[in-house]
């Protein structure tokens, strides 16, 4: 998509708006794959991290807002 976002060209010479807002959406895009893909490699090097213990803060975290009871 960020790719996509980076080939959008101006209906007109009245149109940055759509570039501007195209440019800064690729930016996002690629900011974020990055950090994912640095966290990932974090995760997989991390020999801590491997054990499985980390997956209570994420998932006491889904329970109290997603899967919270209706009081």
């Amino acid at each position: 998509m960020s790719v996509t976002a980076y080939m959008v060209s101006p209906t007109g010479p009245w149109d940055t708006e759509s570039v501007a807002h195209s440019g800064f959406a690729a930016g996002l895009a690629l900011a974020l794959a990055t950090a994912t893909a640095l966290l990932t490699l974090l995760f997989r090097k991390a020999e801590w991290l491997t054990r499985g213990w980390w997956y209570v803060i994420p998932a006491a975290l889904l329970r109290l807002t997603l899967l919270a009871p209706d009081v």
